[in-house]
C-alpha cells in the first residue's frame, strides 16, 4: 500500500486484539489485490446509553487506482455483531467480495449474457417454415424444432427466439430450436 492503514475506534477504547485482527485482514486483502493504494477502517461501538445489546459497526474504505470501495457494515438485528471480532470478520468478508468484483471488472473477466437471436416468421408450409432474423438472415426450420409442439400456433408475423445449428444443412444455418415469444421480450 502506498498510504499506510488508517485505523480508528469510535465510542470505545482502542483494542489491541481488534487492531491486530484488522491489520491481518488488510494484509490478506493486499495479498489478493496488490494495487490497493490505501485503506481506512473505522470500528464503532454504539453509544453507551443503549440498553439492549451493543452492535458494533465497521466501515472500510479501500482506495484503488481511480476508485474507492466502500463497506459499511452495521450490526444485523440478531446478536452476532455484539461480538467485535464477528463484526470485523463480516465487514472484511464483504470487503473481500467487493474487491474481488472490482478485480474481475478491471481484468474484463465479467460474464456477459447475450440476448438470444430472435426473428419473425416469414412463411409457413405444412411441416416447415422460414424466419427472418433480427440480423438479416433467412433461417429454415422444421415443425419438430418448435418448442412445446406449438407449430400450429405460429403464423406469418409471429415473433420467435431462434437457436441455430450450422452444420445441419448444406444450404446454410437452420433452426435447431424455435420458441414462440409474446410481446414482452428482450430485443438485442
Amino acid at each position: 500500500m502506498q498510504i499506510p492503514l488508517e485505523l480508528s475506534f469510535h465510542n470505545m477504547d482502542k483494542s489491541p486484539s481488534a487492531e491486530a485482527e484488522v491489520r491481518r485482514k488488510v494484509d490478506k486483502l493486499e495479498r489478493y489485490f496488490e494495487r490497493i493504494v490505501g485503506c481506512r477502517v473505522v470500528v464503532e461501538a454504539p453509544h453507551r446509553h443503549h440498553r439492549k445489546g451493543r452492535h458494533y459497526a465497521v466501515r472500510i474504505e479501500i482506495s484503488v487506482p481511480g476508485d474507492k470501495i466502500l463497506v459499511d457494515r452495521q450490526g444485523p438485528k440478531d446478536q452476532a455483531h455484539q461480538d467485535l471480532h464477528v463484526a470485523i470478520r463480516d465487514a472484511f468478508n464483504a470487503a473481500y467480495r467487493r474487491l474481488e468484483d472490482y478485480a474481475r471488472v478491471t481484468r474484463n473477466d465479467v460474464k456477459t449474457h447475450e440476448v438470444p437471436l430472435h426473428g419473425t416468421v416469414r412463411a409457413l408450409d405444412e411441416d416447415h417454415g422460414f424466419i427472418d432474423t433480427s440480423d438479416g438472415q433467412e433461417i429454415y426450420f422444421h415443425r419438430n424444432s418448435v418448442t412445446d409442439g406449438r407449430f400450429e400456433d405460429l403464423k406469418p408475423g409471429s415473433e420467435v427466439r431462434v437457436v441455430l445449428a450450422f452444420d445441419e444443412s448444406a444450404s446454410g444455418p437452420q433452426a435447431s430450436t424455435v420458441k414462440p415469444i409474446g410481446k414482452h421480450h428482450l430485443v438485442g
